[in-house]
């Protein structure tokens, strides 16, 4: 295994230790009884202990940003001054996005993090990939995770046929393999009509597509996918997950992160809820989702009562603004309004005003005098 431990960043040395909150205990995988099980000896060894692929260890990931620091800082020359002088900013700002993450994976499991967006699940499989160095804590991991997207080094000014073969080539196949699993990767990706086209005319959604389709060729031993099955149609996210179950058969570990809570109930065998770089609950997909839909309804409830509860300006009793807006709906002039005030002075003019073929009213004898 691999581990990546680098020395703890100065930055974060006066913050306060923190550890992941207690994981629930989680089912072993969960398998259909009518398909075809893996073999028990690649998932168990010899005593009966599950093999692990993934031990995240206290993990924590910070990053350092850096702020404008006034009109006067942005220009260049001020930026090589002090450069030359060696003065670090005074508005360095550090944000911790993985806060003190620990948990273990093993062979057969399908795991998926849910969260809200900046929970940190991205930046916590671009860590177990080993493409983010963590602040502290440490990664070991069983072979190379592959993180879907990014050891398929696709080209846009090459079409999907020259980058399917690339991709392949850089998982690690030779040029017989690549060629062999061509058809079937094209097939995946249901991208036969355009697959001689530059990248660069294919929608996100399509390189998505096709970036799994080649991710999902060879048989890996961890694969992360960050979203992938958020794109496409209704057949190619049920050949997805149908991929999915197959390399969790074959005694790999998936770690799948999606925004579809029916796509990790249906395709994992476990789930996680990263809240503010935190675990907050591990264990079974209907458990942890069922907790999450919980959590995200009562916050959304208590957003929509301060909507709806408003504010009152001024004088006047309570619920007497909601009494004003109801008549304004209705059509209902308020007392006092201009409008009112308007018909008002309308009809003070027409009063004094004679109509079209009429004598004007004769002054009385007094006014004459």
């Amino acid at each position: 295994m691999a581990a990546a431990d680098p020395s703890p960043d100065p930055a974060l040395a006066d913050e306060p230790a923190t550890t992941a909150e207690p994981q629930a205990q989680h089912p072993g995988p969960e398998t259909d009884p009518g398909a075809e099980q893996p073999d028990p000896s690649r998932l168990h060894t010899a005593t009966g202990e599950r093999i692990p692929t993934i031990i995240v260890d206290n993990l924590r990931v910070a990053y350092k940003v850096y702020n404008s620091g006034g009109r006067r800082n942005r220009n260049a020359p001020a930026t090589l001054w002090r450069l030359l002088k060696r003065e670090r900013m005074s508005n360095m700002r550090v944000v911790n996005a993985i806060r003190g993450v620990s948990f273990t994976t093993y062979r057969g499991e399908s795991v998926g993090l849910i969260g809200r967006n900046g929970s940190g699940k991205s930046t916590l499989l671009r860590a177990i990939a080993g493409l983010l160095p963590p602040t502290s804590g440490a990664v070991y991991a069983e072979g190379q995770p592959s993180l879907l997207g990014v050891n398929a080094a696709l080209l846009n000014d090459l079409s999907g046929e020259r980058n399917v073969t690339l991709g392949c080539l850089a998982m690690g196949m030779t040029q017989d393999e690549a060629d062999a699993a061509y058809d079937d990767i094209v097939d995946f990706s249901g991208l036969r009509d355009h697959i001689d086209l530059p990248m660069r005319t294919y929608s996100s959604g399509m390189q998505q597509r096709l970036r799994f389709a080649i991710a999902a060729a060879q048989s890996h031993d961890v694969l992360l996918i960050d979203e992938a099955l958020a794109t496409g149609d209704r057949d190619f996210r049920r050949r997805s997950e149908e991929r999915i179950r197959q390399m969790r058969d074959q005694a790999g570990t998936v770690i799948l992160v999606s925004h579809g809570l029916e796509v990790v109930r249906e395709t994992c065998t476990r789930a996680i809820w990263l809240h503010g770089g935190k675990i907050r609950m591990d264990g079974s997909p209907k458990a942890v989702i069922r907790a999450y839909k919980r959590f995200e309804g009562g916050v959304g409830a208590r957003r929509g009562r301060n909507r709806a509860g408003g504010r009152r300006i001024g004088g006047g009793q309570p619920g007497q603004g909601q009494a004003r807006q109801g008549q304004a709906r209705q059509g209902q002039p308020r007392q006092g309004q201009p409008g009112q005030r308007r018909q008002a002075r309308s009809g003070q003019r027409q009063q004094g005003q004679h109509q079209p073929g009429q004598q004007p009213q004769q002054r009385s004898d007094t006014e004459n005098d």
